[in-house]
């Protein structure tokens, strides 16, 4: 929870520098308020409108942020440790077959996880391993997907919220146009075209990057829980039972190939 905080208050930072820059390359106050207030004819604030644009603008602190915590959460590290993976294999190589399994219980990463749960399994033989890690690997990449749907929720609302305001905004426009008995200033009408634009303006700078970041976060899971499930059971395969030699060869008997753990 102290990470995700740290996350989103990194988000109204960069938005507040991006707000401090608009402001200062326009050079002047009314065109940098335009994007962040919405003001009526007489210059009073118009609250929906304005409302609408904040709403936005909080969403997009909300992604920003998001997005860098699903990124540090999901980088290489934490999903398939290249540490891990050496630290297993020397000791498997060396026999240790018992460290190897300590050494994976030790560690939280996606890859520690699934071979903890096929270790666990391991006293109902090697098939019943396969299946475990199977079975949770699926659900420990479902769950990391499931985390990143909040990214594309954003993406999905936010151009619809910036419609609301839009729709908003060019009722005000006609609303001045009929007050004005169908010849409006065009001042009149910049207030609600103004709302209009500035409303879709955010809801597309929401909805763009959140969209993006989706995909992209989404992908990299994809790549590297395959890519560190496939490593799992390359690993398991060291653990795999090997039959036993018949000793005579007899027509009536079986050999006895029961699956027995060399490792656990």
């Amino acid at each position: 929870m102290e990470a995700k905080r740290k996350y989103i208050q990194f988000g109204v930072l960069l938005v507040a520098l991006t707000t401090t820059t608009t402001f200062a390359q326009s050079g002047d106050h009314s065109f940098g308020e335009a994007f962040f207030v919405s003001r009526r004819n007489d210059g009073s604030i118009e609250l929906i409108g304005s409302a609408v644009t904040w709403l936005l603008l909080c969403m997009s602190m909300c992604g920003i942020g998001l997005m860098v915590h699903l990124s540090l959460a999901n980088r290489r590290p934490t999903v398939l440790p290249d540490e891990l993976v050496k630290t297993i294999r020397a000791n498997i190589k060396k026999k240790k077959f018992q460290a190897a399994i300590d050494v994976a219980s030790q560690n939280d990463s996606y890859l520690g996880r699934i071979l903890v749960s096929a270790f666990r399994e391991a006293k109902f033989g090697f098939p019943a391993m396969m299946r475990a890690l199977e079975q949770t690997a699926d659900e420990l990449a479902t769950k990391r997907l499931r985390r990143i749907e909040l990214l594309n929720v954003l993406g999905q609302v936010s151009p619809m919220i910036g419609l609301f305001g839009t729709v908003y905004g060019m009722i005000l426009a006609f609303g001045a146009i009929v007050s004005a008995g169908g010849s409006a200033d065009p001042v009149a009408l910049a207030g609600g075209i103004g709302t209009a634009l500035t409303t879709t303006f955010w809801g597309l700078v929401v909805a763009i990057p959140a969209l993006a970041g989706y995909a992209i976060i989404r992908n990299k899971i994809d790549e590297l829980t395959v890519e560190a499930t496939i490593e799992a059971e390359d690993i398991l395969n060291s653990f795999r039972p090997r039959p036993k030699p018949q000793q005579t060869p007899k027509s009536t008997d079986v050999a006895n190939t029961a699956p027995t753990l060399e490792a656990v």
